[in-house]
């Protein structure tokens, strides 16, 4: 998940960093001061934070402006007064977060709001186009098993198992782009967490039979996660 952080308050923009951290460390986020440092990077996000009462352009106008390229986009409003509610219902926000932050609060919100974020986007439906020198296709974000880091290259490994798919491109590309769900187990692998079928202190097993490195450094890391992504997807843990 791709996430903007845009308020002209170092405070704000920090606290609201570390309690997305803590729920989901694997969001990318990007951090703004003004409208129009979110405008010029020209970029999809799937949720955003915005203060309205900005230096220059406010955020209301910002969020107009940022509509017309990208409506799907989780708008929550960050603000000090409740003046603007009204004049920001054209541009559909999902909820309004009143300053000072209220740490649990936020939590809440952050949660309903990532979780309409991956609907909007269709998670695990979405359609990837991949492309290699000699060909272009297209692969099924949930039918990726994981992938394998090979120099400039990487190794994608599909549930169709017909061998893997090589293709120039990074790591951290892919760690990126695939997003929610997927976990960086390793610097050479990526994988998805839908088709883990056991691990250890060194190691994950896949469905399919794949067993793949798991970095000792993130194995406490790791099963925080993956314990919160059973527990979103309706999975017992016992």
């Amino acid at each position: 998940m791709e996430i903007a952080i845009v308020d002209d308050e170092e405070l704000i923009r920090e606290q609201v960093c570390s309690l997305i951290k803590s729920q989901r460390p694997n969001c990318w986020m990007e951090i703004y001061t003004t409208g129009e440092e979110l405008l010029a990077a020209r970029h999809k996000f799937d949720l955003i934070f915005l203060d309205i009462q900005l230096e220059g352009m406010n955020g209301i106008e910002a969020a107009r402006m940022y509509r017309k390229q990208q409506e799907d986009t989780v708008l929550v409003f960050i603000t000090r007064n409740r003046e603007y509610v009204f004049e920001a219902f054209e541009v559909s926000p999902f909820y309004y977060l009143p300053k000072p932050i209220e740490e649990t609060k936020f939590l809440e919100i952050f949660d309903r709001a990532a979780r309409e974020a991956l609907k909007r986007n269709h998670w695990g439906q979405e359609t990837l186009l991949i492309r290699t020198k000699s060909r272009s296709f297209t692969v099924h974000r949930n039918d990726i098993r994981y992938i394998e880091n090979r120099g400039k290259k990487v190794e994608i490994y599909t549930v169709e198992d017909e061998g893997p798919i090589e293709i120039y491109a990074t790591m951290a590309e892919l760690t990126r782009k695939l997003g929610e769900g997927f976990y960086r187990c390793h610097r050479g692998y990526l994988v998805n967490m839908a088709y883990i079928a056991e691990f250890d202190s060194d190691s994950i097993s896949l469905a399919g039979g794949a067993k793949v490195y798991l970095s000792k450094k993130k194995h406490g890391e790791f099963v925080k996660i993956y314990m919160d992504f059973l527990q979103k997807e309706g999975g017992t843990v016992i």
